[in-house]
């Protein structure tokens, strides 16, 4: 594997790759590859050129890295780049997004005998990238779409859906794909044409659109013109050509890595210049189904589970990706989230607090925001196992937090109770009360005692209790003083003792009823935190369904275009093949506008959302 980092930590350029084994040719990602996207935890704008070997490709990537050199060029008619190099920059004027650039192995060299892995290349570059780049030479013929047969097999090296059958016909499935398939650039090197259709001038666009219309009639000649072009418009709805002149004369194109600007012909350079403006401008993140935006460490996930299906003779699924790639991130997020709870509440708690309800205020603050941060990364989390999951965590922590509340508090009111009765022990160990009117002093002592206790603050939510232990720990002492004391009468010491057993019910009535009062709060708070889950829930699922709608308008507007365009063009019967997924897509959007439907959503969710019985949770 080579690796070449050109530029220092400021803006730090890195570049590695996953590439076929020489000996097996079997796929393999080098970790460092997948080590590098995991520690990217922004957005990801990918861009991925494919093509024949030595067309010039690792040059594009190059410009639109910023440099000069980094992708190997080579300089000879052998292919220099193997498998997939990647190199991750800034985005251009983007600073919360990373640009993965990914240059692939050159299709069609000779040397590898093997066209399947040229096939995987091609798949990969489509799965992985939100901007693919065609590079090809000279004009868009039948040649050049000949050699474009890799997009006429995506539906052999890629399944939407995991259900038998679900793909086995390419352009009547084509909807599902546009989902997740990348924009479309086709860059044509070493262009010499002049830019005309029926003697008038066009733009590249234009020339594009013309080259990719169909033929009538159904000989088995008109097929094999039709398909691939069939297949571009409609798995890539979004297209864009640029054409180039040839940068510079043939005797220097085996320096071009090494040459400045000024010596390239000034129309390539100001060609390359417009490629890149236009890549960066209408490049978007990657996403996958259901619009979710993919980071750097979900593009790590998503390289894995491709390479692995190929590598174990399967077909990547997109849609078996996203489940898994969700179990991955939803079982993370609950622990990011977790993590962070602590981590706030190691920040913000002083133990002892003077109260529970200060201590579920600080939780409910720190859980609100563990909250957050599990919503901003969990995703399809249809049944809210892992929100539950999250739930049950929260709320064993909180409840660690109230016992080691409830401990330092005991541990604070004991020391305090031992200083405050030292000279209280010092008497009892003198004999001091074993006298006529001792008991009396015991009595005011004790009472003193409990003013000074009373006084202090800091003591936490077991106050109470360790006075009250502090008594019940008294009480034999305090009957030998009482029964001991000659100057009481017998009817006196039955009061004195009444009196004191009163004391004690009351006190044990008083902590009884806070105990009462913390329940209370606790499963108060247990329901504010179930209606907080179901809020944040609510607002999860509105924000997913918009980008479900955007998605689904995307591909209706994607189909209908199509089909307007082969009416315009006399394709009667393609326009009318059209109409089932056009109403589909219709009934679908009909469905998820409905309130019934997100409504039927919420209330299913709260059945698997443990906390307080469903009588008690707000119906949205």
């Amino acid at each position: 594997m080579r690796r070449r980092n050109t530029t220092k930590a400021k803006d730090a350029i890195h570049h590695t790759s996953w590439r076929f084994s020489q000996r097996d040719r079997k796929l393999v990602v080098h970790q460092e590859a997948l080590q590098l996207l995991s520690g990217i935890h922004q957005p990801v704008v990918v861009v991925a050129i494919v093509g024949l070997y030595r067309t010039g490709k690792s040059y594009l990537m190059n410009k639109l890295a910023g440099k000069n050199s980094g992708f190997p060029l080579g300089s000879t008619v052998q292919a220099n780049t193997k498998g997939i190099w990647m190199w991750c920059v800034p985005y251009p004027g983007k600073p919360d997004q990373t640009l993965v650039l990914l240059d692939t192995e050159g299709l069609g060299d000779v040397e590898k005998g093997d066209t399947q892995n040229d096939s995987w290349i091609f798949a990969l570059a489509v799965l992985l990238s939100s901007t693919l780049v065609y590079n090809s030479m000279g004009t868009i013929d039948q040649h050049a779409m000949d050699q474009l047969h890799y997009v006429t097999e995506l539906t052999e090296r890629i399944k939407s859906k995991s259900s038998p059958g679900a793909n086995s016909e390419a352009l009547e499935d084509s909807a599902e794909y546009v989902r997740f398939f990348p924009t479309f650039i086709w860059a044509l090197r070493d262009f010499t044409l002049q830019l005309e259709l029926d003697g008038r001038p066009c733009t590249e666009d234009e020339y594009l659109e013309n080259a990719l219309k169909l033929k009538k009639g159904n000989f088995r000649e008109v097929h094999l013109f039709n398909l691939p072009r069939e297949c571009i418009r409609l798995f890539f709805p979004t297209r864009k050509c640029f054409i180039f002149d040839r940068p510079t004369n043939r005797k220097n194109l085996h320096r071009l890595e090494d040459m400045e600007e000024s010596e390239l012909e000034l129309e390539f350079v100001q060609q390359a210049l417009q490629f890149c403006r236009h890549v960066y401008k209408t490049s978007k993140p990657k996403t996958i189904p259901g619009g979710h935006i993919v980071t750097g460490r979900l593009l790590a996930n998503l390289v894995e589970t491709y390479v692995d299906t190929i590598r174990s003779g399967g077909v990547p699924c997109m849609e078996n990706a996203v489940l898994a790639l969700a179990q991955i991130e939803n079982s993370a997020a609950v622990v990011e989230a977790t993590g962070r709870y602590v981590e706030l509440m190691e920040q913000k708690l002083e133990l002892p607090t003077e109260t529970l309800q200060d201590l579920l205020g600080i939780h409910a603050k720190c859980e609100d925001e563990a909250l957050q941060v599990f919503m901003a990364r969990a995703f399809k989390d249809d049944k809210q196992q892992f929100q539950a999951e999250l739930m049950k965590a929260l709320d064993q922590k909180k409840e660690a937090y109230c016992h080691k509340n409830e401990l330092e508090s005991s541990k604070r009111c004991r020391a305090l109770l031992v200083q405050l009765s030292e000279e209280l022990e010092h008497r009892i160990n003198n004999a001091f009360y074993s006298r006529p009117g001792g008991y009396q002093d015991y009595f005011n002592d004790l009472k003193a005692i409990t003013v000074k206790y009373h006084q202090e603050s800091g003591k936490g939510v077991m106050a109470d209790v360790a006075l009250q232990q502090f008594f019940k720990e008294k009480e034999d002492v305090g009957r030998a003083i009482l029964q001991s004391d000659e100057a009481l009468t017998e009817k006196e010491k039955e009061a004195a003792d009444a009196r004191t057993r009163a004391e004690e019910a009351e006190r044990a009535n008083e902590i009884q009823r806070q105990k009462q009062a913390e329940l209370e709060e606790k499963l108060e708070d247990q329901r504010r935190s179930h209606e907080a889950n179901i809020e944040y829930l609510k607002e999860k699922m509105e924000k997913d369904q918009e980008k479900m709608l955007e998605e689904q308008n995307k591909v209706l507007e994607s189909k209908l275009r199509e089909q307007h365009l082969l009416l315009e063009a006399g394709f009667q019967k393609h326009a009318d093949e059209l109409n089932k997924q056009i109403g589909q897509l219709k009934e679908q959007n009909a469905r998820m506008k409905k309130r019934s439907w997100f409504s039927g959503l919420l209330d299913v969710a709260t059945l698997f959302l443990p906390g307080i019985v469903n009588k008690v949770i707000k119906r949205f």
